[in-house]
């Protein structure tokens, strides 16, 4: 072939996205020895390896270049920015004037400003933008639009506003990035503002949107938009988007709303896709339907560390230890290596069955192993595996000797061990020393206050409760609630205002008869005031969650689960009532609290008592 025929065949397979048939293509030009000598022919080889992700041919190509000019430092720092290499594109781009004498231009500052964003790296961002002002490319667009995009990336959106102003011919692209960097950072108003004012909405545009208020939980919102979306017809050929949807449904532990998504993932064609997937995996298993979770799995045919780590840390939510430590074994016989987070998903489902010796192995095998520096949060799983199973001598020893400065939740996960088992003594030693540091968290001051509550020390309560007063803090009220498919409600404790008050008191106290026929007695160490026995049985009585299954005893489908979220943890009382409910009235109850999930049937929650 002639050389403006091997150019032609390139740039074919680029278009046609034919990466066998490109290396037979280049294999011919290593014959004929045009590759040595033609910068051109080369410049494209490495821009068709970074497109098809072959980064390392694209560095072949480029290191064993005879000259090299902008273009071929452009398309090679490209290519491995196209390949999430962001530390190498920059280290690589210190290289190029020592090597070529050559100075950055403006698609060499676009790729380098891109680099920044991808590691966040704000700092050095900032010295990439004052160079690009004082070179003569300052007026370049394109550069500008990716300065938008690393600002807006690392949050601070009125610094990619800045930029986006100097802009004179505003493209989409620096639109959806300003637009998701007032999404991302929470200024919902803002960022809807400016994709009003955006004349082409394409499907990226609403991405950027939709996806930017999810990361800031203005969930409501997003599922809004997203509806509004699909009423104007745009068209899905992205799937990106029902990633985020999917996300925004299993923060909100919306069940119904997440099976519509899976519905609509299907009729698209994207059941297949490894990250739709991993985003339903993932709903599934935080809206309480663990077992469709692991059928999302199962039919995987593709899977990353994200979809075992995912479906592990499922499984250990829902009090299903055993299983998720046998996924684990064949996560390592599929060949699949483990990373940080996979481990903290084991050590918290040792830690939440009471699994010490198996938890102790699996933390060893992190460093032994695979050489993983176990980070502060894999100590705090250790430290919270020792407290839970009852031995607070180890919990200290190792959160006194830990490499680590304990943290707040350190601190509080040994504080709540020793509530946990009744060591107030020690509770005690840890409040005094977690009260001199000055927590910084309202939930930390609730813990503290309750420490002393059930110490009997109503001074140092005071003390606490004064402190969350100078933090302008206050305790957020428990709520629970209830996801019946059509309808969501949500009851707070002491509800005195919903319409079925009168009914859902009547059906409680029934509850409450048959209970005590069979042995119970209310646990009034619940409930951490100085008041008098009849009132605390008052106040267990209408916690939010007796309401919520209440209401769905009365308004469900008869034998249907019934499914509960509540923003705090599940007190001992209730763990028991909600135990004999599920025995009594024979259905299964879900409950998702602020540390795990509880599933109640035939008398037992699947939490084994350790929650």
């Amino acid at each position: 072939m002639h050389y403006s025929e091997l150019l032609h065949q390139l740039r074919q397979c680029i278009n046609r996205q034919t990466p066998s048939r490109s290396q037979k293509i280049h294999a011919h030009i290593l014959k004929t020895g045009l590759g040595s000598r033609s910068t051109h022919l080369s410049n494209i080889l490495i821009d068709l390896y970074g497109k098809f992700g072959q980064h390392r041919n694209a560095q072949k190509v480029f290191d064993e270049m005879f000259q090299r000019d902008l273009f071929s430092w452009a398309s090679i720092l490209t290519a491995h920015n196209q390949a999430n290499l962001s530390h190498q594109t920059l280290s690589l781009f210190t290289k190029m004037s020592a090597f070529d004498g050559l100075r950055p231009d403006n698609f060499i500052f676009a790729s380098l400003v891109k680099a920044c964003a991808g590691l966040s790296y704000v700092k050095l961002g900032r010295q990439v933008h004052a160079q690009f002002l004082l070179s003569n490319f300052s007026h370049d667009d394109v550069a500008k639009s990716s300065l938008v995009d690393m600002y807006a990336k690392c949050g601070l959106p009125d610094q990619a506003r800045l930029v986006f102003d100097t802009i004179g011919s505003k493209n989409l692209v620096s639109w959806t990035a300003l637009i998701s960097g007032y999404a991302r950072s929470g200024r919902k108003s803002e960022a809807v503002e400016m994709f009003k004012t955006l004349k082409d909405k394409n499907l990226y545009a609403w991405t950027a949107l939709i996806s930017g208020l999810v990361q800031s939980s203005h969930l409501a919102a997003a599922f809004e938009l997203f509806i509004e979306m699909r009423r104007e017809g745009v068209g899905i050929l992205d799937p990106f988007i029902l990633s985020s949807i999917a996300v925004a449904a299993a923060n909100v532990a919306a069940l119904e709303l997440g099976r519509q998504v899976h519905c609509l993932v299907f009729l698209l064609g994207y059941d297949s896709n490894l990250f739709v997937c991993n985003a339903l995996l993932d709903m599934y298993a935080k809206c309480s339907d663990v077992s469709a979770a692991k059928k999302i799995f199962d039919s995987m045919w593709k899977r990353d560390v994200v979809s075992w780590t995912s479906i592990i840390m499922g499984m250990a939510q829902h009090g299903q230890a055993k299983e998720a430590l046998s996924i684990y074994d064949n996560m390592i016989f599929a060949g699949m290596k483990p990373n940080a987070v996979t481990f903290v998903a084991l050590l918290y489902a040792c830690s939440h069955v009471g699994l010490l010796d198996k938890g102790h192995d699996i933390f060893k095998s992190m460093i032994n192993e695979y050489g993983l520096n176990p980070s502060l949060q894999h100590y705090t799983c250790l430290l919270d595996l020792y407290g839970r199973s009852g031995n607070l001598d180890e919990a200290e020893d190792l959160f006194n000797t830990m490499p680590f400065k304990p943290d707040e939740a350190a601190w509080a996960s040994l504080l709540s061990a020793c509530k946990q088992h009744g060591n107030t003594k020690m509770g005690i030693r840890i409040a005094d020393n977690l009260l001199s540091l000055g927590p910084k968290e309202p939930s930390t001051c609730i813990l503290l206050s309750n420490a002393y509550a059930v110490a009997g020390m109503w001074e140092n309560v005071s003390k606490v409760r004064k402190l969350m007063a100078d933090m302008e803090s206050k305790k957020e009220p428990g709520y629970s609630c209830i996801d019946l498919g059509k309808e969501k409600l949500v009851f707070y404790a002491g509800e005195s205002m919903h319409p079925m008050r009168d009914e859902i008191a009547t059906l409680l106290k029934e509850i409450d008869a048959d209970m005590r026929r069979r042995g119970y007695m209310p646990d009034t160490s619940c409930v951490l005031h100085d008041m008098e026995y009849q009132e605390k049985e008052r106040q267990l009585f209408w916690h939010s969650e007796r309401l919520a299954v209440a209401y769905g005893l009365l308004k469900s489908v008869p034998g249907a689960v019934i499914r509960i979220v509540k923003n705090l943890r599940v007190c001992g009382d209730c763990h028991t009532v909600l135990k004999s409910i599920s025995l009594i009235k024979g259905r299964e109850i879900v409950v998702r609290d602020a540390s795990r999930f509880h599933h109640f049937n035939g008398g037992v929650c699947s939490c084994g008592e350790f929650w």
